[in-house]
């Protein structure tokens, strides 16, 4: 897995704000936990181009456990 940045908070759109720590996330990408768990997945990214933020659809109701902890991808075959 990847890392991708941290959760900074839940928006009162309901959407997980994530300031990435990467550059090349795309739109419909799959965020995960430390366990591998999917946690959300990316609606928008905005922000500066070096150090964008994400905007997050929630897949789990244990959102307020997030804030503050790291989130992942996983890689595909072709990019390890």
């Amino acid at each position: 897995m990847q890392k991708v940045g941290v959760v900074l908070h839940l928006a009162k759109s309901g959407r997980l704000i994530v300031k990435a720590s990467v550059t090349d996330i795309k739109v419909g990408t799959l965020l995960y936990d430390a366990k591998g768990k999917r946690v959300a997945k990316v609606a928008e990214v905005f922000g500066p181009v070096k150090e964008p933020y994400l905007s997050c659809i929630p897949l789990t109701d244990r959102v307020k456990k997030l804030e503050g902890k790291e989130v992942y991808t996983q890689q595909a075959e072709g990019d390890k």
